[in-house]
């Protein structure tokens, strides 16, 4: 895992991480928007580690 190793894979943007939570766009802004995936924004663009997005679905589907 690249955490592991101290890298953090980030993914920038609404767009992108709807691709990685397989939302569409307006559903994943709209996720961010009310805080409900562990994300920030940062200079007015969404920004969350990948891993802890995954891990963040894995663990709401347990």
């Amino acid at each position: 895992m690249a955490e592991e190793h101290g890298v953090i894979d980030l993914v920038w943007g609404a767009e992108a991480i709807a691709e990685v939570i397989g939302r569409t766009p307006r559903q994943a802004f709209h996720l961010l928007d009310a805080g409900k995936l562990p994300a920030k924004k940062v200079g007015g663009r969404w920004v969350a580690d990948r891993n802890k997005l995954i891990r963040f679905f894995l663990e709401d589907a347990a």
